[in-house]
């Protein structure tokens, strides 16, 4: 059995520094959002980053009642949404997402949030904040609903090729996040195929199994989509293309059955009639299955906590986008990868020309 971690959860003070100029809406969301999680996390305090004279407006009063747990960092510049990577990067070296990811450099916040960008954001955390030793790659992480609870799942976009390694890199990052966010010592671990055989799968997801069989780690074997909905397993690992095709759709049918049971209970005054019977059942659905409770994705791999929030994230979702920075960099996620990093001898002793 391999080593596991030993960081204990203890109550710690953390920063969370804040991308408020990204998303599509700015300080509008993010600067709530902030507030709304000072009000609930006192243990926590946040750096808004951005042009102050934008974001002073939305504090009002909550400037003085947070005073010591808030402040602002002025930056000169925003990364756009349609910004190439190289010049968000190259060019835009005072841009809010930059000096969010610069402070967690430093050590001044324990986390870094943005609902910017996404390419901009995994390149800038690279190219600031460096990977973890023994990781090629970063992945992007988050959860999603299943019928009990949650299903976490990666890589959703940052890595499209990937080679075994990879996988089984990222089924490490992912074991950890699932350990540190919901308290699972061993949580289980499956990878997502096209059938529970060993034989099925193209080469790469076969040799994947094959490490992942030999990792120490709890892994329960081939799985596929629908367990994802099942909750069959705390993690899925798949490479960044399946990932995120299956976020999309999983993001496009649950969209489709809301519209259509609008439009159902909608279609006549007997089935009017019959939602106004069903409305607390309704109300539950849709507050179980609402995308805001799962925003907030990880960049994990880094030497560093940084969320990626959906850029059209209401003030709700920012917030839990925060509540998942503030759960990692409270729990160490960093220092657990790294820890069980270098207790894996299938990863320590596999050479790096899988590139990175």
């Amino acid at each position: 059995m391999a080593a596991v971690c030993s960081f204990p959860v203890t109550p710690m003070t953390v920063t969370l520094a804040i991308d408020c100029m990204g998303g599509d809406h700015g300080p509008g969301v993010t600067v709530p959002a902030a507030l709304d999680f000072l009000r609930k996390d006192t243990d926590c305090s946040v750096i808004l980053v951005g042009r102050e004279e934008v974001i002073s407006p939305y504090l009002g009063k909550a400037a003085a009642q947070f005073a010591g747990r808030l402040r602002i960092r002025h930056a000169t510049e925003t990364v756009d949404m349609t910004d190439p990577v190289a010049t968000a990067l190259r060019l835009k070296k005072d841009s809010s997402m930059r000096v969010a990811i610069d402070l967690v450099k430093s050590g001044e916040a324990q986390g870094a949030v943005s609902a910017g960008n996404t390419g901009a954001l995994m390149a800038i955390s690279r190219f600031v904040l460096k990977t973890l030793p023994g990781i090629d790659r970063p992945a992007i992480a988050t959860a999603m609903p299943n019928i009990n609870g949650y299903t976490y799942m990666l890589d959703l976009g940052a890595n499209v090729d990937c080679e075994p390694e990879h996988l089984l890199q990222f089924a490490v990052m992912g074991a950890q996040l699932v350990s540190a966010l919901e308290h699972k010592e061993q949580p289980s671990v499956g990878l997502l195929n096209i059938g529970e055989e060993l034989i099925k799968g193209n080469d790469v997801v076969k040799r994947a199994g094959e490490l992942l069989r030999d990792s120490g780690l709890n892994f329960y074997g081939n799985v596929e989509g629908d367990d994802i909905f099942e909750g069959t397993v705390d993690l899925i690992v798949c490479d960044g293309f399946v990932g995120n095709v299956t976020l999309k759709a999983s993001e496009g049918l649950a969209h489709m059955v809301f519209e259509a049971l609008k439009h159902e209970f909608t279609r006549n005054v007997f089935t009017k009639f019959a939602a106004l019977m069903a409305l607390r059942v309704l109300k539950s659905f849709k507050r179980r299955f609402d995308p805001r409770r799962y925003n907030g994705a990880g960049l994990l791999g880094l030497r560093g906590v940084v969320v990626k929030s959906h850029g059209s994230a209401d003030a709700v979702g920012f917030f839990n986008a925060l509540e998942r920075a503030a759960e990692a960099a409270r729990n160490r996620l960093p220092e657990r990868i790294a820890e069980r990093m270098a207790h894996m001898p299938i990863i320590n002793q596999t050479p790096h020309a899988v590139g990175s």
